[in-house]
């Protein structure tokens, strides 16, 4: 019997060893992917599940244990290209408390209490409360109040030299305000907004490039490039939560008061803090910033209790890799593994065709995820994303949730590539994608029901049939209740049938009667504008009018008698000439004239308007002060201008807001004048 026992214990010890070197391995594969190349395959929660496995084995099994085990270090390594920096006070991590609940910081309490010999009766341990950002942890080192050094943790011992790179990031001060001590190191977190995160990737989709798989990467990656103008193009952010090394300064007594000294010295310090008192304030913390999170601009992933006072905290100390003092409470996982089980296809409000993947349901972000964008299909090209695979999801605040990428491994079977369709899933109109375009767009346009309350609102908008009174809550209505199907079906409408609808009464409705009526005669170059054919603004709507004259000429012309049309291009001419070619868009366009629409034809329409802008081509980037990017194309196209979409030696000027992007770059090698919105003003001005 003993000796069948010695086996057992022998076979299990066996066992445990084998699964600990695996599990060592797997950590410091993810580890290096995570913190050296910012690559990850696997998101935080997987990761930390593997984490914990190995930490419950080395408790239970403590001759397992190994110097180069991940949970004896922290991990990291000095990227080639970037100067080692050895920190004079290592850059430690804290315990992380995964038991999402409020066990989790009763628990701490308990630790934090039983650590300093506290009797029951003892009066509650105060505790600063604060947030953990998900981005890249950074030691600032000020001398005499002047930054000269800004570092990585790397492996909390040696981090990266990344000083200037920093240096351009608005956020944190080269100098500080008031007295400064002699040296001052500020611990904190670069990070990158979620809006601007979202920005970024749509210009990349714009460009046809690589998309970036989270903020917190996109702000590691950006950090350590080599060559600050490209950090410049990531706006990046930061918030100062602790010390490295400190000569001439008296420390705050409390880690609260800390961290108010170090926003009086012009450090940005995050205001969701407070001071909580025992176990009940740090729950009703980590409850208020749950309910916060996702109206946050940017991502945390938990938040940190560190007992307040710094004498305390030099009582309990440290233990190996983490301070007794301190502990991270994380909330629900942002990125989950889960297997993608089909592709469907969405048809948007402007007629944009994007794929969706269809999830095996996984929690996630807070709630239950089933569906989640894959963007298009080059972006799953890059991805190597098909059905069957697991793939990994992530959902932050209110964004959409998106599939990011796949976990590597083999398929069980070959499963082929998805195709986008070559016809619109709702209406069956052909789906076309622009030459050296990534969108699929369907080209049924005012027939296609996916787009109708999109349709109806371009059409009645001011720039186009004028329809006063046609806005988006009364055409959510009207689509919503099955009483306008088309754009024919408006001239239908009557004053009883409007003034039965909600919120309604009987003059307003009247009004939008008379308005309707009035829009009968509009010129042929608001008519074409107002079918919102793709490619057509209102400078090209009246191009066509003036070429062609008549309606008939237009929907009748071929590719080669539009590309006689100036300024109409092959993307525009084979736009034109589809949206015709359609047997139901011809139809609505007949059923309009039918319900009395009668475009004025003419062989030239007059415009005497002055007309600064006649001949000049202008390119738009980043966001105007004032103006929105439909405002001031209107307002060019209005004075004779034309709007491009990208910068050319024939740019004429290029206006430049906030968040200029590369065609602000481009701008300036080609030698483009570059303008501001008050400059587009006083060219508009003549």
């Amino acid at each position: 019997m003993t000796r069948r026992g010695g086996r057992d214990n022998g076979a299990m010890n066996d066992a445990s060893a084998q699964r600990a070197a695996e599990l060592r391995a797997q950590l410091n594969h993810h580890a290096h992917l995570y913190y050296v190349l910012d690559a990850p395959e696997l998101p935080d929660a997987a990761y930390d599940q593997l984490f914990q496995e190995l930490q419950a084995l080395e408790a239970a099994h403590p001759e397992l244990l190994t110097a180069d085990s991940p949970t004896q270090r922290v991990i990291g390594k000095v990227l080639p290209g970037l100067t080692p920096v050895r920190h004079v006070v290592p850059m430690l991590s804290i315990t992380t408390e995964t038991d999402t609940t409020e066990g989790g910081a009763i628990a701490f309490d308990a630790r934090v209490r039983r650590e300093l010999g506290l009797a029951e009766a003892d009066p509650p341990v105060e505790y600063a409360a604060e947030l953990k950002f998900d981005g890249l942890a950074m030691n600032l080192r000020y001398e005499q109040g002047v930054l000269v050094q800004a570092a990585t943790r790397g492996d909390g011992e040696t981090g990266e030299d990344v000083t200037q790179n920093v240096r351009t990031i608005g956020q944190i001060p080269l100098r500080l305000k008031g007295q400064a001590p002699e040296v001052l190191e500020v611990r904190g977190e670069v990070y990158m907004r979620r809006d601007d995160f979202e920005k970024l990737n749509e210009r990349q989709r714009e460009k046809g490039e690589k998309t970036f798989v989270n903020p917190r990467n996109t702000a590691a990656g950006a950090i350590r490039q080599l060559d600050p103008a490209l950090v410049r193009q990531r706006p990046l952010c930061f918030y100062a939560y602790g010390l490295g090394e400190v000569q001439g300064w008296d420390v705050p007594a409390t880690h609260s008061g800390l961290l108010d000294a170090l926003a009086a010295l012009g450090l940005p310090v995050n205001a969701d803090r407070t001071v909580a008192i025992g176990p009940s304030g740090l729950v009703q913390f980590h409850q208020a910033m749950a309910a916060k999170r996702d109206s946050l601009p940017f991502d945390i992933d938990g938040v940190v209790y560190k007992v307040n006072s710094r004498e305390l905290q030099a009582r309990l100390g440290f233990k190996t890799r983490e301070p007794r003092w301190a502990v991270a409470h994380k909330y629900p996982a942002q990125e989950q593994v889960t297997t993608l089980l089909a592709i469907d296809v969405q048809v948007g409000r402007t007629g944009k065709l994007t794929p969706v993947a269809r999830l095996d349901p996984v929690f996630v972000g807070g709630t239950t995820v089933s569906n989640a964008t894959l963007h298009n299909v080059f972006e799953m090209r890059r991805k190597g994303v098909r059905v069957g695979d697991q793939v990994i999801i992530r959902r932050a605040g209110d964004v959409i949730p998106e599939v990011v990428g796949r976990v590597p491994g083999a398929r069980p079977a070959y499963v082929p590539n998805f195709h986008m369709p070559r016809e619109c899933p709702v209406c069956k109109s052909a789906a076309v994608r622009e030459k050296r375009g990534i969108e699929y767009r369907c080209t049924g346009g005012v027939f296609c029901p996916a787009q109708r309350k999109q349709a109806l609102l371009h059409f009645a908008g001011r720039r186009a049939m004028d329809i006063e009174g046609l806005g988006d809550k009364l055409v959510e209505q009207l689509v919503d209740a099955g009483i306008v199907q088309s754009l024919p079906g408006l001239y239908k409408l009557g004053v009883a049938k409007l003034a039965a609808l909600d919120r309604m009464a009987e003059k307003s409705a009247q009004n939008i009667v008379d308005a309707l009526e009035k829009s009968k005669t509009p010129t042929l170059a608001r008519f074409l504008f107002s079918l919102g054919i793709r490619q057509v603004g209102e400078t090209t709507a009246k191009d066509l009018a003036r070429h062609f004259g008549s309606l008939d000429k237009l929907m009748n012309a071929s590719v080669e008698q539009l590309l006689e049309v100036s300024d109409v291009g092959p993307i525009v001419a084979a736009s034109i000439h589809t949206f015709f070619a359609q047997p139901h868009n011809r139809e609505v366009v007949e059923q309009l004239l039918a319900a009395g629409v009668q475009p004025q034809e003419s062989s030239g329409e007059a415009d005497d308007r002055p007309r600064p802008l006649l001949g000049k081509t202008l390119v738009l980037t980043g966001t105007l002060p004032t103006l929105t990017r439909d405002e001031a194309q209107a307002l060019i196209e209005d004075a004779g201008g034309k709007v491009s979409g990208s910068v050319s030696k024939k740019t004429s000027y290029v206006i430049a807001g906030e968040e200029a992007g590369s065609k602000l770059e481009k701008a300036r090698t080609l030698g483009v004048p570059v303008l501001d919105e008050d400059g587009l003003k006083a060219l508009l001005a003549g």
